[in-house]
């Protein structure tokens, strides 16, 4: 059957020699997999292979089968709101590309989700909509998806009653600490002052956070990409 649906692009491989599958976070059935033949022929008369691209905000109809069925099709794709700023500003495609991995690597539900769903929209707009005080997106990203994952940061002590509980070598210095819990309290666009050290710090504490709850997280590839970055 058809169905329509909103979706996010999170990432796609190269599938035999002019097709892909492509990983997305859709509205309605969560996380799925779809294959696109002939988008990478060389007579293709479109560059339908943009649509693909990380965090790009999609309208689908797609065939959409049991739920065994891990690799679906699409029957019509559209960007419903195409970036203004994102592949151009090198500090917030470092960001949307942080945000990427941190998606594929924890959405794993293949059912709906709209509450989720609306926040990762949301957060995509914000960011290619901001022209500044954006410098911890990433920061209040992380806090703010945990909730919807299941394991929400109520307060700060909260965090570091856990970090401590599971061995986290070192604590938040009093500066890092008031920052953390602001964020914490705070949607995106609050300005809190910080350098790199300290931002890379909290990060790196929230990453631990959510390998505490998510075995399998590993190695967050795009974190090296930020330490260059946002120097």
């Amino acid at each position: 059957m058809l169905y329509k649906t909103k979706g996010v692009a999170l990432s796609y491989i190269r599938y035999r020699e002019s097709s892909i599958i492509a990983k997305i976070y859709t509205e309605t059935f969560g996380i799925q997999s779809y294959i696109v033949n002939g988008i990478r022929s060389s007579k293709s008369k479109s560059n339908r292979i943009a649509l693909f691209q990380p965090l790009t905000l999609l309208d689908l109809v797609v065939y959409h089968r049991e739920k065994e069925d891990t690799v679906h099709r699409i029957s019509e794709i559209k960007c419903y709101a195409p970036f203004l700023t994102v592949p151009y500003d090198v500090i917030k495609s470092s960001l949307a590309l942080f945000m990427t991995e941190i998606l594929a690597k924890t959405l794993k539900e293949e059912e709906s989700n709209p509450y989720l769903f609306q926040f990762i929209e949301n957060s995509v707009l914000y960011l290619d909509a901001a022209e500044n005080k954006f410098e911890n997106f990433h920061i209040q990203f992380l806090i703010q998806l945990a909730s919807f994952l299941g394991f929400g940061i109520e307060t700060i002590q909260d965090l570091e009653n856990e970090l401590k509980s599971n061995h986290y070598p070192d604590a938040l210095d009093a500066s890092e600490f008031d920052a953390t819990e602001q964020l914490i309290r705070h949607g995106y666009g609050l300005s809190v002052p910080m350098n790199r050290s300290q931002r890379i710090r909290i990060l790196e504490k929230l990453l631990f956070f959510y390998k505490i709850h998510m075995d399998a997280l590993g190695e967050i590839k795009s974190m090296e990409v930020l330490r260059e970055v946002l120097k």
